[in-house]
């Protein structure tokens, strides 16, 4: 079978690596000359963890190509992939469709004999349609059908999300796209992944309330963390209990400075828009996303709080930048509102992210970066844990105190135990457990 991938980002990235893993012949296109040339090398321009040595194997096999033009491997290809951006469009928070519909533009001309168009980007309900109607006006001769194919990957863990998926979601109408489909994830019966076939609605609908109900438990979990933190119960061991309960599961059950990254943000903006605008509004989602925005702003002042009520003329250490560990992607991350919340207030901050520089010395230029924790804790009067790393779980404490000038540690995502933290001399300050909370 041979593969059309639209689009060498994340998920289409991924995605094709995958894809030429189960055998089949991929071809990845992208428009940004310098970001193939690199893949053509084996050089991988995002952090996933296997995702490089994935590529060059299959890259050194053959199965797995690059290039910038679209034309030969669209005319070959049985299966043609949309993995383009779907950006929140300004002003609205609508999903941005613009480069979905150019690439069904720069698709059609190229068309030829029976072709399956598959959208991997996370598109809204009637998308799928929406793209059939532009290919029929675009190419009436053209034999084509159209599916949704959405991806739910995370990030940190996708090539397993991958190749050992929970179920695997194809919104297809047409018998021989849904034979092709059935092959295209044959490799996957092996492991006994469930393929559903549902409509194209469905199946859109589907992707987008899976990450808000995924939003609602993280913002569900720190309110239930500030509840705690009045009543002196410790939020971990609530969670441990609701989530042993097979209804609720303990996944997403972790408190913290609120959800970031490429999808919640802007799932949870276009679901809103398009319940909005269908007239059957989703206020608990609604709710989410503000409690979700207000969640960074918040923990900016707990962090003033627990430096003694300023941060002025204070050199604080943040650990982790990036939304979340295991990748490097800085998009909406909870840094990105706490950092320069803190520099207004007067703050000095020194930062250090095992991955997050490259793309967060543009998005934080006043921020001092380090090339280690202990380097950016160096005199520090507090330090702040905002992502949780491994590398970070695995501080000696003592070492760090011994590097600070202050005492104070500021534990955003209880990766410490309150007892540890204060035997070696900290005012610790963690989310939602006793003596590990404010301070004031």
């Amino acid at each position: 079978m041979n593969i059309c991938m639209i689009g060498a980002g994340y998920v289409g990235l991924v995605s094709a690596a995958c894809f030429s893993e189960f055998g089949w012949t991929v071809a990845c296109i992208d428009k940004d000359r310098d970001r193939v040339e690199s893949l053509k090398r084996g050089e991988v321009p995002i952090y996933e963890p296997g995702l490089e040595a994935l590529l060059q194997r299959n890259l050194a096999a053959r199965r797995l190509s690059f290039s910038s033009e679209l034309g030969p491997a669209v005319a070959s290809a049985d299966l043609i992939f949309l993995a383009v951006g779907t950006p929140m469009r300004r002003g609205d928070g609508h999903a941005d469709l613009s480069y979905v519909h150019a690439a069904v533009a720069e698709i059609a001309p190229h068309l030829a004999g029976f072709t399956v168009l598959t959208t991997k980007s996370t598109v809204p309900v009637g998308t799928s349609r929406e793209i059939a109607r532009r290919l029929k006006q675009l190419r009436p001769d053209a034999d084509f059908a159209v599916c949704s194919n959405p991806e739910f990957l995370r990030e940190g863990s996708a090539i397993q999300d991958f190749t050992h998926p929970d179920r695997v979601l194809v919104g297809c109408e047409d018998g021989r796209a849904r034979e092709i489909m059935e092959r295209l994830y044959k490799p996957l019966a092996l492991r006994n992944a469930p393929i559903m076939f549902v409509s194209p609605e469905s199946a859109e609908l589907a992707k987008y309330a899976a990450n808000a109900f995924l939003a609602l438990k993280i913002s569900f979990i720190n309110e239930i963390a500030d509840l705690c933190e009045e009543l002196g119960a410790d939020v971990q061991e609530v969670a441990s209990a609701i989530g042993k309960d097979r209804r609720i599961g303990d996944k997403f059950l972790h408190p913290g400075p609120g959800y970031g990254g490429s999808c919640f943000p802007k799932d949870v903006s276009a679901l809103i828009r398009t319940a909005r605008e269908a007239r059957a509004p989703l206020s608990l989602v609604e709710q989410v996303q503000r409690v979700n925005d207000e969640r960074k702003i918040a923990l900016a002042s707990r962090i003033e709080r627990a430096a003694g009520g300023s941060v002025r003329d204070k050199v604080i250490a943040v650990l982790g930048l990036t939304f979340k560990p295991s990748t490097d992607d800085m998009r909406d991350a909870p840094s990105l509102v706490l950092v320069p919340m803190l520099q207004e207030r007067g703050a000095v901050v020194r930062a250090y992210d095992p991955q997050g520089r490259k793309s967060g010395e543009g998005l934080l230029p006043s921020v001092v970066w380090c090339n280690s924790a202990l380097e950016a804790a160096t005199a520090a009067d507090v330090a702040v844990v905002v992502t949780e790393w491994n590398e970070f779980r695995a501080l000696d404490l003592a070492t760090l105190k011994r590097a600070m000038r202050g005492q104070v540690l500021v534990d955003l995502r209880n990766i410490y135990q309150p007892l540890d933290a204060a035997g070696e001399g900290f005012r610790y300050t963690s989310i939602g457990r006793p003596n590990g909370s404010r301070q004031d």
